[in-house]
């Protein structure tokens, strides 16, 4: 139970409780998963392509969402200024993302990406003053910074798993990183704080869809004219349960919960990318990449402690 002096005023909670953990984990899961069904839909359906279709579709079943519920979405709450940044940021996000999972594996994507808790980290005590952390949760991002860090060199060797352009999947994995980190950092700093959490998602999946459409567009990418059971399995699971519901359920609970903290925790998706990418798709396991990812779980055991 979460006692009064655990809430602050705003009505955030100051810790994580078992309600939150449970939910992290299970975002971090399907997150995981995510990067290996996008890998998969690669091969029949382009990336931009991808990415604009699962925002797209998610927006829609996200409008269903908010009319089935009475959430007010058109009110003039002058959250369109954020929303429109947020969208941006996540349209970018999402290009990286895409793009970058043709040149190098799903299992180093899942690790890379999740550096966005030190943009997080950094930016937050311009944000909200009590959330600065502690010297030992600055150790644990500086641990996990490391690990990923070395498990990155990999891909400048000769011989890269993945292949010889592995390097620009893996600078388009950290990019993505950046690039969330300042889509949370957006939230938290602007009136998308108090805005419900279906606003806040519908700003970013309506706003990422319709830019990734134009530049699948300019990019002279064309829908498949037929897609395999597999690709279309692959696409409703990015649609439904990771756009859809996962994000839902992320948005809330940046809303309650330290933000930080909360990005620190989603750390362990790249241990759950790393099995799915590895156990699903055979991809390569490195000893670097084993490294990296032990070294992220080190970092969110410090990060995350009161």
């Amino acid at each position: 139970m979460t006692t009064t002096a655990e809430v602050r005023r705003d009505g955030r909670r100051q810790h994580l409780d078992g309600v939150a953990i449970a939910s992290l984990l299970l975002c971090s899961a399907l997150w995981g998963l995510n990067q290996v069904a996008a890998k998969v839909a690669l091969a029949e359906i382009p990336p931009l392509a991808q990415a604009a279709a699962r925002s797209l579709g998610a927006a829609l079943l996200l409008l269903a969402w908010a009319r089935w519920r009475g959430v007010a979405l058109w009110s003039g709450d002058g959250t369109w200024r954020g929303g429109l940044a947020a969208g941006a940021l996540f349209a970018a996000e999402f290009a990286c993302i895409f793009v970058g999972l043709q040149f190098t594996s799903a299992s180093r994507m899942a690790v890379f990406i999740y550096l966005s808790p030190f943009v997080v980290a950094l930016g937050m005590p311009f944000i909200a003053r009590g959330e600065r952390l502690a010297p030992a949760q600055w150790l644990g991002l500086a641990t996990a910074f490391a690990g990923v860090a070395w498990a990155f060199a990999e891909g400048f060797v000769p011989a890269a798993a993945a292949g010889p352009r592995q390097w620009l999947g893996d600078t388009l994995g950290v990019a993505a990183a950046m690039l969330w980190g300042a889509t949370t950092l957006t939230i938290r700093a602007t009136s998308l704080a108090s805005a419900p959490a279906e606003k806040t998602l519908l700003y970013q999946l309506a706003i990422s869809g319709v830019l990734l459409a134009l530049a699948a567009g300019l990019a002279g990418e064309r829908w498949p004219s037929q897609l395999g059971t597999l690709a279309w399995s692959s696409l409703a699971f990015q649609t439904v349960i990771v756009s859809f519901a996962s994000y839902l359920l992320w948005f809330w609970l940046v809303r309650h919960y330290p933000a930080t903290r909360i990005a620190a925790f989603t750390l362990l998706t790249p241990l759950a990318g790393l099995i799915a990418g590895v156990g699903l798709l055979g991809e390569p396991l490195t000893l670097r990449l084993v490294v990296a990812v032990a070294a992220v779980v080190v970092g969110i055991a410090l990060v995350s402690r009161r």
